[in-house]
């Protein structure tokens, strides 16, 4: 069984209208307390407030409301019916006639491997767009991008993280910069490189078996994905494939401005944070809020 997970505080977009009429994938829908009442699939399942707060009343209760970190309640029930790979897609990320059908995860893939000597590999300077970076990709780090050292070599991915056309998934500095309009050149894909890598919630497909240890971390602002991300590549051996656009990114409407306050956690941490995570994954505790860290114990409780 394949499951896309969402969650969205808007009527049934295109994005999901086309998600659920996806054959076979299950969409579930995850909603949130601004999710219109009378929200309806043809298809797939609706995750109501109410249902979520009877599933796991404490795990509820220590995400908190109206952010993506109610994803997790999607994790939790694509576990519980027995997923093989989970989708986690945004609802205005619009799927292309390619999506899902091009999937690596679990398969032997001839990839282009980038070697770095860097704490972390940003997958989007090594498009066709190099002045861009992958948002959460450490600033510091932008100008010592090196992509000069790459072979081809076969891996078998447990993530495969896919790119999405239009606008990217960049942070607010490079979007107030550039205000990108892209078309990522399939020639450059799939990828993956020696160094943990950004990835994100809106287009990325996952085997089942790391549920456990991908967890979007509530109250770290645009950073919950991020650090999802993060945690679960030093806690894993999983393999992490970067796949061509396979989606059309309409983004909703955002405040640059208050997008970058809500990075600013990233800005301030994310290298002293990949430092440590090599050693020891559960350091990332020292940058969580005490409430984001008690909220991933309960969530690894359900796993038990």
């Amino acid at each position: 069984m394949n499951i896309i997970v969402s969650t969205t505080i808007n009527p049934p977009t295109e994005a999901i209208l086309r998600f659920d009429a996806m054959p076979g994938w299950t969409l579930l829908v995850v909603g949130d307390k601004k999710t219109p009442a009378d929200y309806r699939l043809a298809n797939g399942v609706y995750f109501s407030p109410d249902e979520q707060e009877k599933y796991n009343p404490a795990l509820s209760e220590v995400l908190g409301w109206n952010c993506i970190a109610r994803r997790n309640f999607g994790f939790l029930w694509a576990h519980d019916h027995g997923a093989e790979v989970v989708a986690v897609v945004d609802d205005d990320n619009i799927p292309n006639e390619k999506w899902g059908k091009d999937l690596f995860i679990g398969k032997p893939t001839e990839v282009t491997y980038y070697h770095t000597d860097q704490l972390a590999f940003d997958p989007v300077g090594a498009t066709n767009y190099p002045h861009l970076w992958h948002r959460g990709f450490p600033l510091q780090l932008i100008p010592k991008r090196d992509y000069s050292r790459h072979e081809k070599k076969m891996i078998t991915p447990l993530v495969q993280a896919d790119f999405w056309d239009g606008d990217p998934d960049i942070d607010a500095i490079c979007r107030l910069e550039h205000a990108p309009d892209c078309r990522f050149d399939p020639a450059c894909f799939p990828m993956a490189a020696s160094a943990i890598a950004p990835f994100n919630s809106q287009n990325t497909f996952l085997h089942a078996s790391l549920l456990s240890k991908y967890f979007m971390f509530p109250f770290t602002g645009r950073m919950e994905d991020i650090w999802a991300a993060y945690y679960l590549q030093a806690a894993s051996d999983a393999a992490v494939v970067f796949g061509a656009a396979s989606v059309f990114q309409a983004r909703n409407p955002h405040d640059l401005l208050r997008d970058m306050r809500a990075e600013y956690i990233g800005y301030e941490n994310n290298m002293e944070m990949l430092r440590v995570l090599k050693n020891n994954p559960e350091s990332i505790a020292r940058f969580l809020p005490g409430r984001s860290w008690e909220a991933f114990d309960v969530y690894r409780r359900h796993f038990r």
